[in-house]
């Protein structure tokens, strides 16, 4: 006769009760044979001296909504854990704000695509979201609740930097705020969408880098016109793809570029080769926003100088 293993039905039982109805439950990974990659700057100042463009520098991934794969939905910070498993990344992050005023993760408006939740995050208190689990891009509900900002703050620290996409029903008083008490500057870049929103963030908060939408050579003359220093921008050249000559452009005034491969670029590299992202890169692309961190830094890993000023920020 063979004995049941009662280790084995205690765990199951413990799974079948303390699980979410329909949760994916996630494969088990042990984090000790793991070696995530990280970004690690102790002051604004190498913040600074980071984004400051130099023909030395490691191109990167921007991990899109934080990088979502399948069991790994958007805007969570087991999300951006697996991203740093693959590659040094940075993270790109929704904020929106409840009915009571607290700032959380979130891109849409309402709950309903990304959470087993329903109604608009402005209209719920944030204990109503507490009590949610997130879903992923397929639809498959996961064990993973929804994060504030703070947290996301506080565990970018030492591990990845950031840009903050503000939403419209958010002050930006209130994001700036939570990067101070967490003492989160160095590592948190606002973004902005639009010449006057740039100069506000700036006017609020002078030491933070931004990051900005520069797609010719028109904005380039109108984020001048500002007053921003260019050593506090990081320029989002948009979703189609830019000239030599313009990248170069911005990198003689010291300053990164972020492409948006999202989308048609991202499809036309799964499509025709990822080996798309390193031609964005040798065209002049710094970062690349995308919805495949892992295949896009995969693809550029080969176009790291040998040697980098910007090497000593990177600890694996």
């Amino acid at each position: 006769m063979i004995k049941p293993n009662l280790g084995l039905l205690a765990c199951l039982l413990l799974l079948g009760f303390c699980t979410p109805k329909n949760v994916q439950v996630q494969e088990n990974i042990v984090e000790s044979q793991v070696e995530a990659n990280h970004i690690q700057l102790f002051s604004l100042d190498e913040t600074y001296t980071f984004y400051e463009w130099t023909s030395d520098r490691i191109p990167m991934v921007s991990a899109h909504r934080g990088g979502p794969y399948p069991g790994f939905p958007e805007n969570a910070i087991e999300t951006f854990d697996n991203i740093l498993k693959f590659t040094p990344a940075v993270i790109e992050l929704d904020v929106a704000m409840t009915k009571d005023s607290v700032l959380v993760l979130m891109h849409d408006d309402d709950l309903n695509r990304t959470t087993n939740g329903t109604g608009k995050v402005e209209e719920v208190d944030f204990a109503y979201i507490q009590g949610l689990f997130l879903e992923d891009n397929e639809g498959n509900l996961t064990e993973f609740k929804v994060p504030t900002l703070k947290e996301a703050l506080l565990w970018s620290k030492g591990k990845a930097l950031l840009t903050v996409d503000i939403k419209r029903s958010v002050p930006f008083e209130k994001v700036i705020e939570e990067v101070r008490e967490t003492e989160s500057e160095a590592y948190a870049a606002l973004i902005s969408y639009t010449f006057p929103a740039a100069k506000k963030l700036h006017m609020l908060a002078p030491d933070l880098m931004l990051s900005v939408t520069i797609r010719n050579e028109e904005e380039i003359k109108r984020l001048e016109e500002t007053g921003i220093p260019w050593s506090r921008v990081i320029a989002f050249t948009g979703v189609a793809e830019r000239s030599f000559e313009f990248n170069k452009a911005l990198h003689d005034r010291g300053v990164f570029t972020i492409l948006g491969v999202l989308g048609n670029l991202d499809r036309s590299a799964a499509a025709r080769g990822d080996q798309l992202y390193a031609s964005f890169v040798q065209n002049g692309a710094d970062i690349l926003a995308t919805d495949r961190p892992i295949e896009a830094a995969a693809a550029i890993q080969s176009l790291s100088p040998k040697t980098s000023s910007k090497a000593k920020y990177f600890t694996k």
